[in-house]
């Protein structure tokens, strides 16, 4: 994109009847070019592999049809619990062509998560790895015994070794039929459903369909991402968050560029540097956390040859961090927002100018607005909900519904209007300004306060690594700013330290918006997308302090 006016007026969704993302797409690719590479894997140990869309689209269509010989059929969920292993992406892309509906989840699931997810997406199938498959068991036993009744599982699938009651992986792979190019599944037809946590309650069952990313991610991959054929493209992402199939599988695969994936235990910010420089990686995606911790390092002991356009997603990034990379590399970290539930819908684009801190602009295919409790839409300047417009015309890349939950489902529509549940302003020039989550804003003596202003003021101390603001009951105000901080290395915690960093948020932004507690912690409570968990330290300090949630 090189005119993003130009773009948001001339585009239109193209949505045909029926569509298979692994027939329609993926295979486009494989049919073209079959060796070209789609994938460069490598892990700790040195192992590398390189794989072509061919060999890609010749054993996600064995393992498609044996999935269908198991007895699985269109519309069945398939839970998939592995690491960054080359089987995953051979299993979703499988299940789409099967028309199997997948169900990705993160590895760090306990059984007792597992076996909610069973009961609750009535899984037909899993596919996990030797180190999972223990805990698949154990939560089989608990759905299915004194008051679960489940028991609806036709096949548990191992990749590698073997274990009573599983089905081996490569044999079924093996056994499958080449030739089987897919269901002939409609583009609304259920192919994705995510467990997403809210504030309160279980996680909710977001149900995507083969359009709304198979074809919705489109401006994923070629505006926000900006990715061509010839790219090779990263993304931090664990596998079991919904920013994996954004970035490490539908954006990059619908145009055509080949994804980098590392296979490792945890992240290290040292090693993902020497990975950059070592491997022609072209464009990285990581989340905010993963850039906090890589300005921790010496950059400037680091050369990347090939790297040439960097994004981050999952909460704003801090503009001191944008400016530390960016005098590092030469790269601005260029902002996307988006939800489980969506594909991008706001964005720095590589044709637009990057105001650090900020959402960016509404991404074409998507009119996305401020507006107040009625709906309307608010002036510049003005704080309100986040909104994107479902009618007359619903943008494809919005979540189908929250399964099995219409009241739910209901509840984020406000007239003409999807409500992200997050606040914001825009402003004159279209430029969107993260407030916070409606859950996340401090009420304090009639202020509201947005948590992520005063993180980011913190983050310009040398002494912060990293920040979470919350509020925290106050008999007075309703609520106080509490600041959790994680220093950096050198520091130590200290009553002076606190008083330091409270009169330099004082000095920067507005005096009722200082800390009025700071408390110094080893870590941050975390997602596994690296979004900081803001819920769990606001229901600590209810606790501790024995208040409640102001009302709203």
């Amino acid at each position: 994109m090189s005119d993003y006016a130009q773009e948001v007026a001339s585009f239109r969704w193209q949505v045909p009847e029926r569509f298979n993302f692994a027939r329609d797409t993926f295979d486009a690719h494989a049919q073209t070019t079959p060796e070209r590479m789609a994938m460069l894997w490598v892990d700790d140990e040195g192992h590398e592999q390189k794989i072509s869309f061919g060999r890609f689209r010749e054993r996600s269509r064995r393992l498609a049809s044996a999935l269908l010989a198991l007895g699985l059929r269109p519309g069945d969920r398939l839970l998939l619990l592995l690491p960054r292993r080359v089987a995953w992406w051979e299993s979703v892309l499988a299940a789409l062509r099967a028309g199997v509906v997948f169900s990705p989840g993160t590895t760090q699931l306990t059984a007792r998560d597992i076996a909610y997810r069973l009961r609750a997406a009535e899984v037909a199938a899993v596919i996990t790895d030797p180190e999972n498959a223990p805990k698949v068991d154990e939560a089989l036993a608990e759905a299915g015994g004194a008051g679960g009744g489940w028991n609806g599982l036709r096949a548990r699938i191992l990749v590698e070794g073997e274990r009573e009651g599983w089905l081996g992986y490569e044999e079924l792979v093996e056994g499958g039929d080449a030739s089987f190019e897919g269901s002939d599944t409609r583009a609304d037809d259920p192919a994705v459903l995510f467990f997403t946590s809210g504030t309160t309650g279980y996680p909710k069952m977001t149900l995507h369909t083969q359009a709304s990313n198979g074809i919705g991610h489109y401006v994923t991959g070629a505006y926000w991402l900006d990715l061509k054929p010839d790219d090779l493209h990263w993304n931090l992402s664990d596998t079991g968050w919904a920013k994996a199939a954004w970035s490490s599988f539908f954006g990059p695969w619908i145009m055509g560029a080949a994804v980098f994936v590392h296979h490792t235990a945890r992240f290290n910010a040292r090693r993902t540097l020497e990975m950059l420089a070592r491997y022609p990686v072209t464009t990285l995606c990581a989340a905010p956390t993963n850039y906090r911790m890589l300005v921790q390092e010496d950059l400037a002991a680091f050369r990347f040859p090939s790297l040439r356009h960097c994004v981050a997603a999952g909460e704003p990034l801090n503009p001191e961090v944008i400016e530390t990379w960016r005098r590092a590399t030469g790269l601005t970290i260029r902002d996307g927002y988006g939800q489980t539930e969506t594909v991008v819908c706001l964005a720095n684009f590589p044709c637009t100018e990057v105001r650090p801190g900020s959402m960016g602009k509404p991404v074409p295919g998507f009119d996305v607005a401020v507006i107040d409790e009625e709906g309307r839409e608010l002036p510049p300047g003005q704080e309100g909900d986040v909104a994107i417009r479902v009618r007359p015309e619903r943008p494809v890349g919005l979540f189908r519904e929250y399964w099995k939950d219409p009241e739910r489902t209901a509840q984020v529509f406000r007239g003409d209007w999807y409500l992200t549940g997050d606040r914001a302003y825009r402003d004159e020039d279209g430029y969107f300004w993260f407030v916070g989550r409606a859950d996340d804003v401090i009420l304090s003596a009639a202020y509201r306060i947005g948590p992520f202003e005063i993180e980011s003021v913190l983050l310009e101390h040398p002494a912060v690594a990293e920040s979470a603001v919350v509020g925290s009951p106050d008999p007075v105000r309703g609520q106080i700013v509490k600041a959790f901080v994680v220093l950096a290395r050198g520091w130590e915690p200290s009553e002076e330290l606190a008083r330091q960093l409270q009169e330099f948020v004082k000095e920067r932004t507005a005096p009722y918006k200082y800390p009025r507690e700071i408390e110094f912690v080893d870590d941050l409570p975390k997602t596994v997308s690296g979004k900081i968990r803001r819920v769990e330290l606001r229901q600590r300090e209810m606790e501790r302090k024995g208040g409640a949630a102001p009302a709203r």
